[in-house]
Parts: C-alpha cells; structure tokens; sequence
C-alpha cells in the first residue's frame, strides 16, 4: 500500500495548483467543516432531532464516514461494504447507537479520511474507478461528487448547528 499523502492544503492556498490538488484541498476543507460541526456542543444537542429524517449533527458526521469509506475504499479499492463494516442501508449510516459520542464518531470519521487518503496516493484524476454501480466513471468524478455530497451535508449541519446554538437562548 503506498503511504497516504499528506492533507492537501486548504482550498485558499491551492489557488495556483493543478487540479487534483485543489479538488483535495476542497475535500479537506470539506472534511474539517464536518469534523467541526459538533465543536462546543453537547451530547445530547448533538443527537437531537430538528427535522423529520434520521439527520441530526452527529448523524451527518457518521454519515460522512460512510461516505468516505464507500467511495474510496469500496468503489476505489474493490472492497466489499461488508469488509470495511459499513451498514446495507444507506439510511442506516444516519443512526445513532447508544454507544455513539462525540469523540468516538469524529475519531471514526477522522480514521475513514485518513484511510481515504491511502487509498488515494497514487491516483490520478483520470484513473478508473471500477467497483460503482455507476462504473466505470473518472477519479476526477469521484472527487466531484465527494465534494458536492459533503458540502451538501456540511450546509445541512450548519443549519442543525445554527438551531441548536439559537436554542440556548
């Protein structure tokens, strides 16, 4: 396996490089809003229901581990959803267990970036991802679509975040 690549860096200083690096720079911006969506809030604001789909701050956090691991170590590597543990039903990404906290949710999420990364290393944006049920489609595909999912969730956890900390007053 080749060594994961360091964090790309951050969208703002990647404006004069090539386009896997910005693409990955966006990621990481992406994945560090997603980390920070449960800063200073508590257990149970994090688990909190505001609307009437299974999406809640924590919930979106999980979610995104599975997202990460689908793409990269499932449609990339060829390894079975079963294999990296992920749950049959996307849905079921979103649920909370009652073991589920703050730190080991974000640990988990962090720990599915950084084996995304390893994945990752050595790929170029035109290379074939060959195990989607879109396939084949480009690596420079995957990483659009990875961006607009967790920019899409990332916005989600924004407005879930906005009502909590409105809520404290």
């Amino acid at each position: 396996m080749t060594a994961p690549r360091p964090p790309s860096p951050r969208a703002d200083d990647a404006l004069l490089d090539d386009e896997l690096t910005q693409l990955e720079a966006f990621l990481e911006d992406h994945r560090e809003g997603i980390a920070a969506l449960v800063d200073g809030l508590t257990e149970d604001e994090v688990r909190r229901k505001l609307v009437p789909s299974l999406t809640t701050v924590l919930g979106l956090v999980k979610h995104a581990a599975y997202g990460e691991r689908t793409w990269f170590q499932v449609s990339l590597e060829g390894r079975t959803p079963a294999e990296v543990g992920l749950p049959e039903e996307m849905d079921d990404s979103f649920r909370l267990d009652e073991d589920d906290t703050i730190a080991s949710v974000v640990a988990d999420f962090r720990a599915a970036c950084e084996e995304s990364r390893a994945v990752a290393a050595g790929h170029g944006l035109d290379d074939v991802v060959a195990h989607n049920w879109r396939d084949p489609l480009s690596f420079r595909w995957m990483l659009l679509h990875l961006n607009r999912e967790h920019a899409r969730h990332l916005g989600h956890g924004d407005i879930l975040r906005e009502q909590l900390l409105a809520g404290r007053f």
